[in-house]
């Protein structure tokens, strides 16, 4: 009987395995130009005419589409065929190795957001263009936008920004939900008096002799401004001293020790024992936020192949884990932002002197080293920390919200099917990368942030969307709501919301035993 039905399941879905709507992220938009298109009310997109029966259980589900994180096997062999270990060594780092000049298409990703994805928007439109958008003025629906911003909610103002957008030789257009600037969605203005005036608080802690590093946490638990959080970040993380005198040479002896660890280990990615982590290393490196440019250029996968590949062979235990490659990216990006005031998601890296392109590794890898170290049983055998965080999330959601909770249990949803990737990537591929270093403000300010507060953050963010969550009644719905929230015009105000809910669960559930054991 089970050879009849996936004999008939083939039949149906002749064109490719797995014909039930993938499942995507934040993180990753669908590439298909077919899933970018605004579809009016009620209309659904029809990629292929076969009518499939919405799975109502897990095993169903499972029986109907197949597994979504296969990779393309003649990538592999393409891999191991033209595989040369003289590679991925810019010069200036006393090895003999040269540039590595591979790479991959952004295609094959993981997970995209579904055809809810808002319209490309240009981040660092000029003057002149803002000033004509501004003054413009169109009637939609009936309804008269001065602004393109309200004009982006509608279809047919993104019909003509498109038009207008793909008419112009300018830069690649970057979608909003790639988009890493950190001002609010709202479009608000990004430097307040209230901003200002918080700026200057942290120049006036960072430029004392000896930071006090508790007012400082206090300080930035509410956000860190742009100008001021890469010496920020590396203060909270541990990588840099409190005392002003020592950061420059505890700097110069870190990044020394780091490009030491290259020339004694990253000639071994080709041996034996190596090799199938470093292999993995370099398939999911392109998967690593596809839809930015910044992150697509063979210099920048360099120095994620080498900086992943070093802290693989220095922590046996856990070893590369998949996952682990997304937390590179905001610290690169953070401390690539001392150097790049605009436009980042275009900029070419290649451009910046050597020793900043270095200066810029180290201090990534470091930052990243000091975050696992608090997090690693989530990425050694059987990740165990994994699996007792997200069964604490479980236990949490139904004291918090029994209708959620009773919602999953009716519909045969089990946590470990969402909140797994929560866990494991830190909520990386549900939120922007924009957000996601707004949210880590917050986790280095607080204390255990990433391997505690982490779970009351999960735990808010999966009631913000009860609404949600309890209009679907079906398993697959469930399924893909959890995995594609839609989160992509997110700001600074909506993980500032987020953040303080997460708070107040922390503050009456955390240390209530009668309401949840830790």
């Amino acid at each position: 009987m089970a050879t009849d039905n996936r004999i008939n399941f083939w039949r149906r879905n002749a064109k490719v395995p797995g014909s039930v709507q993938p499942v995507y992220g934040a993180q990753h938009p669908p590439l298909d130009p077919r899933l970018r298109r605004t579809y009016p009310k009620d209309t659904k997109p029809k990629f292929n005419n076969i009518k499939t029966k919405k799975a109502s259980s897990f095993h169903e589900f499972a029986r109907s589409t197949n597994d979504a994180w296969d990779i393309d096997d003649e990538e592999d062999e393409e891999f191991l065929g033209t595989f040369n270990p003289a590679v991925s060594i810019p010069p200036g780092l006393h090895t003999t190795s040269s540039t590595q000049n591979q790479q991959h298409q952004a295609g094959d990703t993981e997970s995209a957001v579904s055809h809810r994805t808002a319209p490309p928007r240009t981040d660092s439109p000029n003057l002149q263009d803002v000033q004509e958008e501004d003054t413009e003025c169109k009637q939609v629906n009936g309804k008269v936008v001065k602004s393109s911003s309200d004009a982006h909610l509608n279809t047919s103002s993104v019909r003509s920004t498109l038009q207008k957008q793909q008419s112009l030789p300018v830069r690649p257009i970057i979608p909003l939900v790639a988009r890493i600037s950190d001002q609010n969605a709202s479009g608000a203005p990004p430097m307040t008096v209230r901003e200002k005036s918080r700026l200057d608080k942290f120049r006036q802690l960072l430029a004392s002799s000896s930071t006090d590093l508790e007012e400082l946490r206090k300080h930035s638990w509410s956000g860190i401004p742009r100008e001021v959080r890469p010496i920020t970040w590396r203060l909270l993380s541990g990588y840099l001293p409190a005392n002003k005198e020592r950061r420059e040479l505890v700097l110069k002896r870190k990044r020394e020790e780091y490009f030491r660890f290259i020339e004694q280990y990253y000639h071994s990615r080709t041996d034996e024992h190596y090799k199938d982590t470093y292999r993995q290393i370099h398939i999911d490196i392109p998967r690593t936020n596809p839809l930015i440019p910044l992150f697509q250029q063979p210099a920048v996968q360099e120095v994620f192949e080498r900086i992943l590949f070093i802290w693989a062979i220095r922590h046996p235990a856990s070893g590369y884990v998949q996952g682990i490659n997304d937390l590179v990216t905001p610290f690169f990006v953070v401390f690539l932002s001392e150097f790049v005031t605009e436009d980042m998601e275009n900029f070419d890296v290649a451009a910046l002197p050597l020793e900043t392109q270095r200066n810029i590794e180290a201090d990534s890898f470091w930052c990243m080293s000091k975050l696992l170290d608090g997090i690693q049983d989530n990425y050694t055998f059987a990740q165990p920390g994994i699996q007792n965080k997200v069964k604490a999330l479980e236990e949490l959601v139904s004291r918090i919200d029994e209708d959620i909770h009773n919602h999953f249990k009716r519909y045969e949803v089990e946590y470990l099917q969402f909140a797994f990737r929560w866990m494991n990537n830190l909520l990386m591929r549900e939120l922007p990368l924009r957000c996601t270093i707004r949210l880590w403000d917050t986790y280095q300010a607080e204390a255990e942030g990433f391997s505690h507060f982490h779970l009351y953050v999960c735990a808010a963010f999966l009631i913000k969307w009860r609404k949600e969550i309890l209009s679907m009644v079906d398993f697959q719905g469930l399924l893909m709501l959890l995995q594609n929230l839609p989160t992509i015009h997110w700001g600074n105000e909506e993980v500032g919301l987020l953040l303080a809910e997460a708070y107040r669960l922390k503050y009456m559930f955390a240390d209530a035993p009668s309401h949840y054991k830790r």
